[in-house]
């Protein structure tokens, strides 16, 4: 999608990737299939560019480094550095004075065990690094779960989350320039099933307070950072309208895939404005919008989503696997009085 971007706006794309059968291959100009860490294959992909951005936080930060000393990168690789570990993230947020969960590190058995009684339950163990769609996390309700669940996850480095209890959760997809110039769209209700965003609906139900207190969270996050591109904020929302950081994607967000059909500048085409140093659009809505992922098999009734009157968006990924996103389906309606 933001190769398609790019092309409407004069771009050529080249994408790296170590997939065999990146979908993303499909529509750009050229393609590297190599790891991450292939040194030759790296620095002919950066003789080839002008300017190389990212589209997966999972994408190695020395990779984006070892990139950033031969050609411009944006966002910068600090920002994948944050977002690679949760307890790093979560210490960033908090520095900044914006609330998240109460969180410790984790770094043994006893530690998760002190972590729950320090913070209560019910609480969740993450692994620090990786984990996307609800991996490499596990519900903990007592001091002796939490060590048994550390000790599942094999000595791997871990935080400690305590529940928050919100009302639903929300997020904001914002763009900053290379100005600083930002702006952000209308922050969209996000709904998940088994740990997996199911869809995200425009307008969410927060007052103009809250949403406008979201947006200056995400904008305190991204000058902190000093970032470029399009940053996606997820957030808990409390019944009372207070506001909480769950994480920080340093691209664009599943929750923004709405503002291709809802939006005269989509969450792609804002990217990559904001990272070519253009001008950023207007990140107004046209519309209200449901936008819902079509999940592992549901892509092969694609005959089906095809009549339905929405935008269908199938992705191209050879490969069905229950909880794989395969596409989305976004449907529009006037906007709200």
């Amino acid at each position: 999608m933001l190769a398609l971007a790019a092309a409407r706006l004069g771009f050529k794309t080249h994408i790296y990737s170590d997939e065999t059968e990146s979908c993303a291959f499909n529509v750009a100009t050229a393609k590297t299939r190599a790891h991450y860490d292939d040194e030759r294959a790296l620095g002919e992909f950066a003789a080839a560019c002008n300017l190389v951005t990212f589209e997966f936080e999972n994408v190695p930060d020395g990779t984006a480094r070892y990139l950033a000393d031969r050609v411009p990168v944006a966002p910068d690789p600090r920002a994948l550095s944050v977002a690679q570990d949760r307890f790093v993230e979560k210490s960033f947020i908090a520095g900044l004075g914006i609330a998240t969960a109460p969180f410790r590190n984790v770094a043994s058995e006893t530690d998760a065990a002190e972590a729950f009684r320090a913070l209560g339950g019910p609480a969740v163990l993450k692994t620090r690094r990786l984990g996307y769609d609800g991996k490499g996390q596990i519900v903990v309700r007592s001091a002796e779960e939490a060590a048994r669940a550390y000790a599942e996850h094999r000595g791997v480095p871990a935080i400690l989350e305590k529940f928050v209890d919100f009302a639903f959760e929300a997020s904001i997809v914002a763009a900053r320039g290379r100005d600083g110039g930002f702006v952000a769209y209308d922050p969209p209700k996000n709904e998940h099933e088994n740990h997996i965003m199911r869809r995200s609906t425009v307008p969410a139900p927060l007052t103009g307070n809250t949403a406008q207190g979201a947006v200056a969270i995400a904008r305190r996050i991204a000058e902190a950072l000093d970032y470029v591109g399009v940053l996606g904020v997820e957030l808990f929302i409390g019944k009372d309208g207070e506001i909480a950081v769950n994480e920080i994607a340093p691209r664009v967000h599943n929750s923004g895939h709405w503002t291709i059909e809802a939006c005269v500048v989509s969450q792609f085409e804002q990217h990559i404005r904001a990272v070519a140093g253009w001008p950023l659009g207007d990140a107004g809505r046209h519309s209200d919008a449901v936008m819902e992922n079509i999940i592992g098999a549901e892509v092969e009734d694609w005959l089906a989503l095809a009549g339905h009157e929405a935008g269908l968006h199938i992705y191209g990924k050879r490969v069905v696997r229950p909880g794989r996103k395969m596409g989305h389906i976004t449907k529009l309606s006037p906007l709200s009085p």
